[in-house]
């Protein structure tokens, strides 16, 4: 497509982008403008990200570039770095012919664990996941190349996978997330030869590395869409293989509390994202896995006779020992959602005199809106302790000194957790004469 066929303007494109683009250029090399910039300018979005790709190999490129750094083992990537901006360059994907090991490798299921090898444009798009991201802008005369119909599937507004979808998702099972968040992101519809497969291989998700899976989800919830592409990774069964331990009660209780909790958090985030409000993954990961701490927990009183709160302290290191396996979540978002769950069990109890210490805690807010969320799911009791505290909460100082004194130690008392039954003394014997 010749520059008069399409909209994109050099203004629409960032200073950064645009230097490292012509600084490849002018030393020889083709340079193209790729994937999700060109996309979302086409679709009258602003990027988020602006990417490279060349037929330079990643050591041309850091000849080029002082302010450049080489990343990745899976596939070789140039980061060029103007300071808190990062141009991602790469170099053009080809296809495997070659049984080298170092330069290319996959696993048993046909996952690429290794993906350096090198080809030409032409190769490079058919490497790519979805047709409307196999657009370039070519900044030698500003045309834009399509491939595999992407410019009208972009027009028809339709997600659809380059190649065999089986293949592909084997290749790397992450793109079956990529095709709901882009379903969800761009308002379009997945192709139904594309989604024909991903509920037979959503299991293929549980082997991709943990700590790639955490970037994954912070795409997936925290960019205002987070309860659209919930739904349908339920329906596509995407969302079990990430959370096992919820996807376990779900399925146990399709219309229980865990079920409910996640509606409403998915809900609450994507309207935090819209007013531009903190969203943090202490806060979501410590809601949705409330419950798998709670069933666990009073599992641990049972088995073991553990206190109420011994019980839930255990229960909070089994549960996110085994999230972890599947999603790695930083100790500094770990640590504060112990935090919070803690919190639950003091603002059970902790109404009275005792609230105006608990409102000192660091984390007394993030732990207030759980309770506030799980009033909302659960009702009954915990909703009246919701209450109460948002009443504490909301009120000037005289009147949280009255609203505290109106509670009186009895009433006080955590009525959730399991009472302990009175051991009655044995009648003592006769004595024997």
């Amino acid at each position: 497509m010749s520059r008069d066929g399409h909209s994109i303007s050099r203004r629409q494109i960032s200073e950064n982008a645009l230097k490292v683009l012509y600084r490849l250029n002018k030393s020889g090399y083709k340079a193209y403008l790729v994937g999700g910039g060109v996309r979302d300018i086409l679709l009258g979005l602003e990027p988020k990200d602006f990417d490279v790709v060349t037929n330079a190999t990643p050591d041309d490129i850091k000849k080029l570039f002082r302010n450049c750094r080489l990343v990745g083992r899976r596939f070789r990537l140039a980061h060029i770095v103007f300071g808190r901006d990062v141009i991602e360059v790469a170099t053009f994907r080809g296809h495997h012919s070659e049984s080298n090991d170092k330069v290319s490798k996959s696993n048993a299921e046909g996952r690429l664990l290794r993906d350096n090898v090198y080809g030409e444009i032409d190769e490079d798009a058919e490497r790519r996941d979805f047709t409307i991201n196999a657009l370039y802008y070519d900044i030698s005369d500003y045309s834009i190349r399509s491939y595999g119909g992407g410019i009208n599937d972009l027009n028809a507004r339709t997600i659809k996978l380059i190649g065999d979808p089986d293949t592909r998702y084997r290749e790397d099972p992450v793109r079956m997330l990529r095709a709901v968040r882009f379903a969800t992101k761009l308002d379009m519809q997945i192709d139904a030869v594309t989604a024909d497969p991903i509920k037979a291989l959503a299991p293929l998700l549980a082997d991709i590395p943990a700590a790639r899976m955490y970037e994954e989800v912070l795409k997936l919830f925290f960019a205002g869409k987070a309860e659209a592409n919930y739904n349908m990774m339920q329906r596509f069964g995407l969302f079990a293989p990430l959370f096992p331990q919820v996807g376990a009660l779900i399925e146990e209780s399709p219309k229980g509390h865990a079920a409910k909790m996640l509606q409403v958090v998915m809900r609450n985030t994507d309207i935090r994202v819209s007013e531009d409000k903190t969203v943090t993954p202490a806060f979501f990961f410590a809601a949705i896995l409330w419950y798998p701490v709670k069933q666990r927990a009073d599992d641990i009183a049972i088995e073991s006779g553990l206190t109420h709160y011994d019980a839930y302290v255990a229960a909070m290191g089994d549960v996110l020992e085994k999230q972890c396996l599947t999603i790695s979540l930083p100790r500094r978002f770990s640590t504060p959602a112990r935090d919070i769950w803690q919190l639950q069990l003091r603002l059970e109890r902790g109404q009275g005199t005792r609230a105006f210490k608990l409102l000192e805690h660091p984390k007394f807010r993030a732990a207030y809106d759980l309770l506030l969320l799980r009033g909302e799911v659960e009702m009954g009791n915990i909703a009246k302790i919701a209450e109460w505290w948002k009443a504490f909460v909301e009120a000037d100082e005289t009147d949280r000194s009255d609203i505290a004194k109106s509670i009186k130690g009895s009433n006080s008392r955590n009525r959730n957790a399991p009472q302990r039954k009175r051991r009655r003394k044995p009648a003592a014997k006769p004595a024997e004469e």
